[in-house]
């Protein structure tokens, strides 16, 4: 009898896993330019997702493109990438040009929204996209549409009035949301001891009827597994999910944000041991599918797309001062 890979047991193919590598790759690669590009002055601000890749494409690729919807916060920028957003995106969007697909310069880095793509635009007050999501899972059981909603948010979210009311909503109503925290481990600057006085978010769930689960968020199959029963589960009428995914934010909060204030550097050397787009490498290694061979060839892929999508960017011109009230007012 064949022993199946950790992966093929929980149902994904082999050239699935290679892509979901692919997706934290350049999803890494793309958040270290952002870096180098507002160093140099030519962003002006960015969100890292570094350290929350493999939760975010683990979380993607338990749901289905095109018939789910997602309303994702500010670090999701891999799990954008796998819903379908591409590398001319990410970049027009911290460009702030006309061509942004986001909202056409209009808003901060990291808001994404995409009609095309059933990525719901995000505002800047966290947590707001939460009972957004809840509505529109709302809608999508009146109509009897077979759809179930994704909805990310860090642990500092889940403390916000906002989280607690979509929560008991969805849990009320048995609708099919996913509320999927990304405990990275700080909101901002408070660390996660000082946030709850329970022992974890997915505790959280028991109060509103629906099942908590915790997954190491460092493991992109395992997220992907409880992401798929979750998925599975809203699909059929079971209702909410709330899944809390541990990792841990590598970056400061943002390029304005000196972390050095509140953690010390050793802390962060000591996550940047458990990097998991080196993690996942690794097993794909271990299993027999990927080499050094493979890497580079990979590498160099992604430091031409990256490359691309930096210049097209950088030379798409602005939006033009004239459009600044378009779509605030009614005509």
């Amino acid at each position: 009898m064949t022993i199946k890979n950790r992966h093929q047991q929980a149902g994904l193919r082999d050239e699935q896993v290679i892509d979901m590598y692919r997706y934290m790759l350049l999803a890494r690669k793309l958040d270290e330019r952002m870096s180098i590009l507002n160093r140099a002055g030519k962003i002006p601000f960015f969100l890292s997702c570094q350290g929350q890749e493999a939760a975010q494409v683990g979380a993607a690729f338990a749901l289905v493109n095109g018939k789910d919807y997602a309303c994702p916060y500010y670090r999701d920028l891999a799990f954008v990438h796998v819903f379908g957003m591409s590398s001319r995106d990410s970049m027009l969007n911290v460009f702030a040009k006309a061509e942004d697909p986001n909202s056409g310069g209009r808003q901060m880095p990291g808001h994404f929204g995409s009609r095309k793509h059933n990525i719901m635009t995000a505002s800047s007050p966290v947590g707001t996209q939460i009972p957004h999501a809840v509505g529109i899972a709302l809608g999508g059981k009146l109509e009897g549409k077979d759809l179930v909603v994704y909805v990310s948010f860090g642990e500092g979210t889940s403390n916000q009035g906002d989280f607690h009311e979509g929560a008991n909503f969805a849990g009320v109503h048995k609708l099919p949301v996913i509320f999927f925290c990304e405990n990275n481990q700080y909101a901002i600057s408070v660390p996660l001891h000082k946030q709850l006085a329970c022992e974890s978010v997915a505790m959280r769930a028991q109060g509103y009827g629906f099942p908590g689960v915790k997954v190491d968020g460092n493991d992109p199959i395992a997220v992907y597994e409880v992401m798929k029963e979750a998925v599975e589960r809203g699909r059929r009428g079971g209702g909410p999910t709330l899944i809390e995914a541990k990792m841990y934010r590598i970056n400061p909060h943002s390029s304005d944000d000196d972390d050095r204030q509140y953690r010390s550097q050793e802390e962060v050397a000591a996550a940047k041991n458990n990097d998991p787009v080196r993690g996942f490498r690794t097993y794909l290694q271990k299993v027999g599918l990927w080499d050094e061979g493979n890497e580079q060839e990979l590498l160099a892929k992604i430091a031409h797309e990256v490359d691309d999508a930096t210049e097209y960017a950088e030379k798409a011109p602005f939006p033009e001062p004239e459009s600044t009230l378009k779509y605030v007012y009614g005509n």
